[in-house]
């Protein structure tokens, strides 16, 4: 069989094996166009990119109806978002929700589990990652790009015997695993801190006042800095996390361009940042040492004014109260927003001092558990990547493993 002999399609190893073409290792099936008919209040969520790079949100469409079984999701399924943003969103997923309908732009993937082992097929587009983007990047319109059916038919590579794609599983396998245990742990630390605010919060009375009265809320530059090689990365809401931020992806901007956005929103430790622009209200709690970034279209609440009230306030903005009333804030028909003057309205009750000093007793052990399992995934996550290339190219033999 003729390959594709450029760069970003030849995958070169040192591995021994057959090469293949990358479409013909499974089925790829995309997901459907649902319409706005197809949604509901309630049942089955419609699986978007939006879901697997943030899970379940405000934002997040259900519908009753039933649909073809191929593109019904179970936990567990590996799914391939093949279109946006080349560096956030084409990658590899596997499905963590008990089910789910899929929508367009996602592949859901069937494995020939004859040919090659499913976890090392997971590792294997883990590991072409970056040649995915690159290739979504020469096609890149308006900010999006794609990997086609057509560009996986062209991709090859080659495809070791099955045991050693087991060799490789299990030495990388581990530390991916200790990562989806501490997500486990932080997800539970933190539906138990939401639980017992939720608890506290409802016997809490006194008169609302705006949140900028009490806490200094900001966006980021409303201007667009022009990108360059190395810099410092201008985070947008693409790049939040729950209790991190992704710098890995954002465009880097130079040092006067981060200067000027700093001057007017300078991120600090415990602050907490909202995005503002299309899954609005995804919140990051900051509680890195050293902050070197510039944000845009995200919003800064500023807790330096009043630093015991930091927990209460990430617990008060993730409450399903203020979800809501974000929520019915937002403008915009294409893509939803919520203006920085909302923001500054959201009422907010300000507890009593003996009430925030039990209240960050009980809350401050449970977030700064999950702060230490975000610094611990991030160095796991720095060795699993700096491991995997060498395991899928050949440069760490397994073979005698």
């Amino acid at each position: 069989m003729n390959f594709d002999t450029t760069d970003l399609y030849y995958i070169n190893t040192r591995i021994r094996g057959k090469r293949m073409s990358l479409y013909n290792l499974a089925v790829w099936k995309n997901g459907l166009a649902f319409k706005n008919i197809d949604f509901s209040d309630t049942g089955v969520p419609v699986i978007k990119i939006a879901e697997l790079n943030n899970g379940i949100s405000a934002t997040t469409a259900y519908t009753m109806q039933t649909f073809s079984e191929e593109v019904h999701l179970q936990k567990g399924d590996l799914l391939f978002a093949w279109s946006g943003n080349p560096k956030t969103s084409i990658d590899i997923f596997r499905f963590d929700l008990d089910e789910g309908w899929l929508n367009q732009h996602i592949f859901k993937i069937t494995v020939d589990e004859t040919i090659v082992d499913f976890d090392y097929f997971y590792f294997l587009m883990k590991y072409l990652k970056p040649y995915f983007s690159q290739i979504a990047m020469n096609k890149q319109t308006t900010g999006l790009g794609h990997v086609t059916i057509g560009d996986l038919k062209r991709i090859s590579v080659v495809i070791p015997d099955l045991s050693i794609q087991r060799a490789i599983v299990r030495l990388i396998k581990p530390l991916h695993e200790k990562i989806q245990i501490n997500l486990l742990i932080n997800k539970n630390l933190e539906e138990q801190a939401s639980t017992y605010f939720n608890e506290w919060f409802s016997s809490i009375t006194g008169e609302a006042v705006e949140l900028s009265s009490v806490i200094d809320v900001r966006d980021g530059t409303h201007d667009s800095p022009k990108a360059q090689e190395d810099g410092y990365p201008l985070v947008t809401s693409k790049h939040l996390l729950p209790f991190d931020l992704d710098l890995a992806s954002p465009n880097k901007i130079s040092e006067d361009d981060f200067n000027k956005v700093n001057e007017r929103s300078k991120v600090e430790q415990n602050d907490i940042l909202m995005s503002m622009i299309g899954t609005v209200g995804l919140i990051s709690f900051i509680h890195q040492d050293v902050i070197n970034f510039a944000i845009k279209n995200v919003a800064l609440f500023r807790t330096s004014q009043a630093p015991e009230l930091a927990l209460y306030l990430l617990m008060y903005l993730k409450s399903e109260k203020i979800t809501q009333h974000i929520d019915m804030c937002l403008a915009g028909s294409t893509q939803k927003y919520i203006s920085l003057s909302e923001l500054r309205k959201i009422p907010f009750i300000i507890p009593t001092k003996t009430a925030i000093q039990e209240f960050n007793q009980v809350i401050k052990p449970m977030i700064g558990g999950i702060c230490n399992n975000v610094r611990e995934n991030s160095r796991l996550a720095e060795l699993r990547d700096a491991l995997l290339p060498k395991l899928m190219s050949g440069e760490i033999d397994v073979s005698e493993l």
